[in-house]
């Protein structure tokens, strides 16, 4: 049996500015995603269309997400990291300038397709680098700091996004997206220097048996599909609860930005936990943990929803499934990507693809109900959480010494 020499982890201030840098690129899809939500039912108006079409950017833009990671993170297993991650976020910036000045709803979700292209490099091209970088229970620490960072994004994201809608109109958030892409392609050309990592050609032929060794590989697809049916609840959440809160619920933009903020404080909350766990209880026992609680809390909505429990009850159980990310997301990572350090682009990419692939088939089923009831975000939140807690069960097995 081969094996390859583990990465030396940085340390220090080298380390702080990769928790950074790669905190931003992670942050891209979450600010991408959220800061507009508070805006979903003015767009609706102000473009003359129907909620369902409005809904259709946010498909666009997971759909782009997932095909973007799968050339994007081959391309760096060959390429090396920075220049496809700088051609990605050249091609963000043109996205969000074109969703700015989007004239009606169907060009509005093609200039978010090509938006969420190049927000799939800065997500892909960030995990691999952390497993260029890290190995073992330091690359799970790791990325439960990054759940510091990254976890920011859904806190401050629609409450930016609420705020802007005080003085300006939906356009303004995507100003903001575009100056945000500027500032990341500056500070990747001034503090990203290129990881040293294991180079894979990118012709067409190793990239689909590297892709087909992946999938075949049962553990790496149950961590995968773990992580990604509970992407799929969490996108179901975010795709229904602007119209779920504000239309049934009766709550403003500025109090469903809030409700957003804090419930993105627990994401934050269980990273930290996890970091400071990992490395005395094992990955697979946390993460274990969080995909329970995700069960806990699907179960707690939709049993809310069901029988018109007051609102603080469906609030806190929402709390309880977007915790849950936190535990699951750096484990999941962790695990998935241990034993594939020589292409880290292309199992970077299958783990985005299963998240936001799921994710697109979650986010139209919550509007089959109509606006008037939270009934199918309910279902699709519950059914798609205790998917993932089957998949992990079916797929993986615990490896004793």
């Amino acid at each position: 049996m081969t094996t390859t020499a583990e990465p030396t982890a940085p340390s220090g201030r080298t380390q702080l500015k990769f928790v950074l840098v790669l905190g931003g690129l992670t942050a891209f899809g979450p600010l991408s995603i959220d800061m507009y939500l508070p805006a979903l039912p003015r767009m609706a108006n102000d473009l003359r269309a129907a909620d369902s079409t409005v809904q259709l950017t946010l498909t666009a833009f997971i759909v782009g997400l997932a095909l973007g990671q799968l050339v994007l993170g081959p391309l760096s297993d060959a390429l090396g990291r920075r220049r496809p991650l700088l051609a990605g976020l050249a091609l963000y910036i043109v996205g969000s300038v074109l969703c700015a000045v989007s004239p009606d709803a169907g060009l509005l979700v093609a200039a978010r397709l090509v938006q969420s292209l190049g927000a799939a490099a800065g997500i892909v091209i960030a995990r691999a680098t952390v497993r260029d970088l890290y190995s073992g229970t330091a690359m799970t620490k790791f990325f439960s700091t990054l759940m510091l960072v990254s976890g920011l994004a859904p806190i401050l994201a629609p409450l930016i996004g609420g705020q802007l809608l005080t003085w300006t109109s939906w356009r303004g958030v995507f100003v903001v997206l575009t100056a945000f892409g500027a500032l990341l392609l500056v500070v990747v050309v001034f503090f990203l220097p290129e990881p040293s990592s294991q180079r894979s050609p990118a012709r067409l032929g190793p990239v689909m048996r590297t892709y087909g060794r992946l999938v075949r590989d049962r553990s790496f697809a149950g961590y995968a599909l773990a992580s990604g049916l509970l992407f799929a609840a969490m996108f179901a959440y975010i795709s229904g609860s602007s119209f779920a809160l504000q239309g049934v619920y009766g709550l403003s933009p500025q109090a469903y930005s809030v409700v957003f903020g804090v419930n993105g404080v627990g994401i934050v909350l269980t990273g930290q936990l996890n970091g400071r766990l990992v490395g005395r209880v094992p990955e697979r026992a946390l993460l274990l943990s969080g995909l329970l609680l995700g069960v806990l809390g699907g179960a707690a909505v939709l049993v809310s929803v069901v029988t018109h429990a007051p609102l603080a009850v469906l609030l806190v159980s929402m709390f309880l499934l977007v915790s849950s990310i936190g535990l699951v997301t750096p484990n999941a990572s962790s695990l998935a990507l241990a034993s594939h350090a020589r292409s880290a682009g292309a199992a970077s990419a299958l783990l985005g693809v299963l998240q936001f692939v799921v994710g697109a088939v979650a986010t139209p089923l919550v509007g089959l109900g109509g606006p008037g009831t939270a009934v199918p975000m309910a279902v699709t939140m519950a059914g798609f959480a205790v998917l993932a807690l089957t998949a992990f069960l079916a797929l993986t097995r615990e490896v004793t010494p």
